[in-house]
C-alpha cells in the first residue's frame, strides 16, 4: 500500500509523521568529520566520495559524511521491525525536526571526487610536489 503523503501542517493534532513517510531517515546515515584543512585531508574525503553511494557536505561549517544506505530493519512498508529495540540513535531521534517533508539544504554538498577535489584546488596553495627519494641513484651514473 502506498502512503499519502500529507504536509506536516496538515496532521492531526498529536499524529506521527513517521505513520506518512517512506523511512526517508532510515535510507542513510550521517557522521560528522574533522573540517579539512590540507591536501591530505582533501584526499581522505576523495576516498569517501569514490565508494558511490555517498556524499559530504557542509552545514554551519561542520562537515558531515553521508552514507546512503537502508537500514536493514526497515519494512517493505517503511516501519521499522525492531521499533520497540531499536537502537538509541533511532529512539533519540525526534520526527519534530525530521526531513519528512522538506528537501536537503546544505552549505555546500561533494557527491563526487572531481568536486571535492576542484574545490581543494580553489581554496588551497598549490599542491607540493613529490619529494625525490634520498638515496635514488640514476642508472647512467652506475654505468660510467
Amino acid at each position: 500500500m502506498r502512503k499519502v503523503k500529507v504536509k506536516r501542517e496538515d496532521l492531526a493534532p498529536g499524529a506521527c509523521v513517521c505513520d506518512h513517510c517512506t523511512g526517508k531517515c532510515c535510507r542513510y546515515f550521517s557522521l560528522p568529520i574533522d573540517v579539512p584543512r590540507t591536501w591530505d585531508d582533501y584526499d581522505a574525503i576523495r576516498w569517501y566520495l569514490a565508494h558511490g553511494r555517498t556524499l559530504v557536505y557542509v552545514e554551519r561549517g561542520d562537515w558531515y559524511l553521508v552514507v546512503m544506505t537502508k537500514c536493514k530493519y526497515l519494512t517493505r512498508d517503511d516501519r521499522c521491525a525492531v521499533y520497540l529495540n531499536r537502537p538509541k540513535v533511532c529512539s533519540e531521534y525526534s520526527s519534530n525536526s525530521c526531513e519528512y517533508d522538506s528537501e536537503w539544504d546544505f552549505d555546500k554538498v561533494f557527491e563526487t571526487p572531481e568536486q571535492i577535489w576542484e574545490y581543494a584546488d580553489a581554496i588551497l596553495p598549490p599542491r607540493p610536489r613529490p619529494k625525490p627519494i634520498a638515496n635514488f641513484v640514476a642508472l647512467d651514473s652506475m654505468n660510467s
